[in-house]
């Protein structure tokens, strides 16, 4: 059985799943990243191992037809930024491995509202490929719960985890899995976050707060602290009562300033006046 695959390294354990069960890689799609939360490299070093070829534009239907006349017998979407078009004149299956346990959650990455709406058990699920976005039947899915202190980065790392297992199952009983495949039903979208969404509140609790910090973590924070935006990566908090009005800096020490919420303090450890991505530009990437 042959297969194309597109693909970050967050998702390396689901190509690596398909080659174990024997699967051969007819070619792997993939996409600029951030190199922050999304990477590619070692996905471009997999595929020059195995000496096939890697596109890193969009897909198109003559790629799609390309596939086909090369025998390919399924498409893999494991992260991928760009809607596949129509797969069925060309191909015999399509599946896309998504970061929710479906029908919740479908939207570009809903891993950040998963903690931010304190959900307490989450997963990733493989379904169908369809022009609506994460609406396919679902082959299987992969479940675990969410810790009472879920940070953005434990649950990636857990549900990079969870793409592995998962797709050793499918890859190991495709036919089945995708004949018996179950509609999904009713389900619930989610935008993609916006800055307002990440930007701190001093006037809200400290446990609220460290949540939004936890849910965004390397995406980071914004704050308003003493008439300055600033980028917030690493922050403790804890209650405490205080005269202070929330935002005010009660006190800083060695860059770490400790602001007032409603009912105690966050302090924030570490933290930049320029964003991640401004970053990223300045220094050519």
């Amino acid at each position: 059985m042959r297969f194309a695959i597109t693909l970050t390294d967050r998702y390396l354990p689901v190509f690596e799943a398909f080659l174990a069960a024997g699967w051969q890689p007819v070619k792997l799609f993939t996409s600029p990243v951030d190199d922050r939360i999304f990477h590619n490299k070692l996905s471009h070093e997999r595929a020059q191992q195995l000496d096939i070829p890697i596109q890193i534009s969009r897909m198109l239907d003559t790629d799609l037809a390309d596939l086909g006349s090369r025998g390919c017998d399924l498409l893999v979407v494991a992260s991928y930024r760009w809607r596949v078009g129509e797969w069925q004149p060309y191909l015999r299956c399509a599946v896309n491995f998504h970061p929710s346990p479906l029908p919740i959650g479908r939207g570009a990455y809903p891993l950040v509202r998963a903690i931010l709406d304190g959900h307490t058990e989450w997963g990733i699920s493989c379904h169908k490929l369809t022009a609506r976005f994460d609406s396919g039947d679902i082959l299987a899915q992969e479940c675990f719960p969410i810790a009472p202190g879920e940070s953005h980065e434990s649950l990636d790392l857990k549900t990079q985890l969870a793409s592995g297992r998962l797709a050793t199952r499918v890859a190991g009983n495709l036919e089945a899995l995708w004949r018996d495949a179950t509609p999904q039903g009713e389900g619930s979208y989610w935008r993609l976050f916006t800055d307002a969404d990440r930007t701190l509140d001093f006037h809200q609790p400290v446990e609220r707060i460290m949540r939004t910090v936890r849910a965004f973590g390397d995406y980071e924070c914004l704050a308003k602290v003493a008439d300055a935006q600033i980028y917030v990566r690493r922050a403790v908090a804890w209650q405490e009562r205080h005269a202070h009005p929330p935002g005010t800096v009660a006190h800083n020490s060695a860059m770490r300033l400790v602001v007032a919420a409603s009912d105690g303090y966050v302090a924030l450890l570490e933290w930049s006046l320029i964003g991640p991505d401004a970053l990223a530009q300045r220094i050519g990437r």
